[in-house]
């Protein structure tokens, strides 16, 4: 059997940054070949990856990828168990890597990516050899890939902390608007993350779905009202309606009258209710548009100029350059969502282990 020395298990760490008795070990096992030790700890790492299968993976990092002319972005979201561990250089590095992988190859599913080629081997080898070396469970959850199209635009952005991250894809009216607006449309994906809309816009929302919640939030303002009573404090509008999909043109035309109404009742002059009418109105349609500004992208406030809607704000910005330009596609992840968390509970962990 072929002596281990200390360079030999100094050159395996180097080479796969596996632990110092790991590397010992493999050299031992395999007789000091180096190939062959190198295999044994990827070996190893597939069966403490395996071992760590039945683990909650809910922490993690989100991943970007831009093209440098903006015409795709591929954005990833890779989990670990602790956010300790997504804090780890190594960790952050296979999130690039991951991403960066992903917008190469355009694969469309986590099977598909681990059967490419990478370094090597395939990207499935790489992946697990980067968990023995982390060591916990880590996985890629999901991915997406959106591709501008002809005079079309995409960007992203993810947050400082890596937890929520946005990609946004336009069209234009020509390339020439589109390289344009680059800027803008990160600034609509940084809105994004902060503000969380779940759709695009409110022509998606179900309408069984708007009347639930039209009257669930009705009966929740009303109660607010009574508590703000008791304590002599300003009550809150309660709205007749919560999405522009319930304002009808009868709707409209309603508002419209009970403003007249009104109007005529104070006494103001019919000869300047054109001047105020119109106000009147847009209150009216902001009062009753809540679930639109707080779910829907396009009817949200834009955060940089909340004198506008995203959507008029982009038209906005399209118009200054000469063009036109609509969001046709916009994707948002935030790491964990949908994932069941595992909360340790100390005290019985103690108990169980002394039992």
């Amino acid at each position: 059997m072929a002596d281990v020395t200390a360079a030999m298990v100094k050159d395996l760490r180097t080479a796969t940054d596996a632990p110092m008795m790991d590397c010992k070990k493999a050299l031992t096992e395999c007789d000091g070949d180096m190939e062959k030790a190198k295999e044994f700890l990827r070996d190893r790492g597939m069966a403490q990856t395996a071992k760590k299968a039945d683990r909650v993976a809910a922490e993690g990092l989100l991943g970007l990828k831009i093209s440098e002319t903006f015409t795709s972005a591929s954005l990833v979201e890779i989990n670990s168990e602790t956010d300790f561990v997504a804090k780890n250089d190594g960790f952050i590095a296979l999130v690039g890597n991951t991403a960066a992988h992903v917008f190469t190859t355009g694969v469309s599913s986590v099977e598909e990516l681990n059967e490419t080629s990478y370094e090597t081997g395939t990207f499935s080898e790489y992946f697990t050899s980067q968990v023995a070396r982390i060591g916990e469970k880590i996985v890629t959850r999901r991915f997406v890939t959106l591709n501008a199209g002809e005079n079309g635009c995409v960007n992203g952005y993810v947050h400082t902390n890596g937890r929520v991250g946005v990609l946004v894809a336009i069209t234009c009216d020509s390339q020439k608007t589109a390289a344009a607006l680059a800027p803008m449309v990160r600034n609509i994906a940084m809105h994004a993350s902060a503000m969380k809309p779940t759709t695009m816009s409110y022509n998606d929302f179900d309408p069984v779905y708007v009347q639930e919640e039209t009257i669930g939030r009705i009966e929740a303002i009303k109660t607010e009202n009574e508590e703000l009573a008791r304590l002599k404090k300003p009550l809150k509008n309660v709205p007749q309606y919560i999405s522009m999909s319930q304002l009808t043109p009868e709707v409209m035309a309603a508002a419209e009258e009970a403003i007249k109404a009104k109007l005529l009742a104070d006494g103001k002059p019919e000869k300047i209710w054109a001047n105020i009418i119109p106000g009147q109105l847009a209150r009216f349609v902001a009062d009753n548009t809540t679930l639109d500004k707080e779910l829907a992208l396009l009817d949200q406030n834009y955060v940089m100029d909340d004198s506008m809607t995203v959507a008029q704000a982009l038209t906005k910005e399209a118009a200054a350059h000469g063009g036109t330009a609509s969001i046709v596609e916009f994707v948002k992840y935030e790491v964990g969502e949908g994932l069941e968390k595992k909360v340790d509970n100390f005290a019985e962990e103690v108990a169980a282990q002394m039992a």
